[in-house]
């Protein structure tokens, strides 16, 4: 391993993910990427006595998935990275917990998951796991509780609003696979001072461009050189900002 430029990491061994899961909640089967899923819940409550408890029990799924996928078991895994968006990672903590494996957790908010896959990988690359394991995990009626209004107070949603996903993600990094971790960039802060709550894809889309920038830069590459750029939940109007801010800078996005 080894930095490129300022913000980038370049791994030379190259881990790899070897078994990756995805499960969800109702409204995100109903969505366009309902194929994508290895497991639907069609109950919000996933048969638990609260939401957050239902949360912990989609991590629970999702982690669980990807390491028989990867052809492991659990006494396998020489470390866990997760994290959510709840206080103290308490979705991650009560759904990890009888896996008994040493747990790190991660707070990243919109970003998690890309950290929980940096550390990871980190760690298969320099040794220090043979196997690790990164997971993360949202639930709207947990986020709308922690993080705007809950939803019996019955508020009416602004234009702007982000519908945070009812799901859990899990990948589990090693050696010698096909889909491999070739760079990481860690994004930095950028605060335009967006302070409205029901807007977060205004509110993140600075760092979002910012880091592809830097990531662009390190790695001397262009837009054209990959098949495909994903983002995190930018919304119709993050998304355009994302737009604006690539272009002054010389950027361009096609088909984003």
């Amino acid at each position: 391993m080894k930095r490129l430029g300022r913000y980038t990491l370049l791994f030379e061994r190259r881990p790899a993910i070897l078994g990756h899961a995805a499960v969800c909640g109702k409204k995100e089967a109903a969505g366009p990427l309902a194929r994508d899923f290895d497991q639907t819940f069609l109950d919000s409550y996933l048969n638990q006595e609260s939401w957050e408890k239902a949360e912990s029990m989609l991590q629970t799924e999702a982690a669980n998935l990807a390491i028989r996928k990867a052809g492991l078991q659990k006494q396998d895994i020489n470390m866990v990275f997760a994290g959510d968006l709840l206080n103290q990672c308490i979705s991650s903590t009560f759904g990890l917990r009888g896996m008994d494996i040493p747990f790190l957790g991660q707070y990243g908010a919109c970003s998690t998951m890309a950290q929980t896959l940096i550390m990871a990988s980190i760690m298969v690359e320099c040794g220090a796991a043979n196997y690790a394991c990164a997971v993360t995990s949202s639930h709207f009626c947990t986020a709308e509780r922690q993080f705007r209004t809950p939803l019996e107070y019955g508020s009416q949603r602004a234009p702007t609003a982000q519908w945070t996903a009812t799901a859990s993600g899990s990948a589990v990094l090693g050696m010698s696979g096909d889909i491999q971790v070739r760079h990481a960039t860690v994004g930095r802060i950028a605060d335009l001072g967006v302070t409205d709550m029901t807007n977060m894809g205004a509110a993140m889309a600075p760092a979002a461009a910012q880091t592809l920038l830097d990531f662009f830069n390190d790695t001397a590459t262009k837009p054209e050189d990959y098949d495909r750029i994903y983002t995190g939940d930018l919304g119709a109007v993050g998304t355009k900002l994302l737009y604006e801010l690539l272009r002054e800078n010389g950027i361009v996005l096609r088909n984003h």
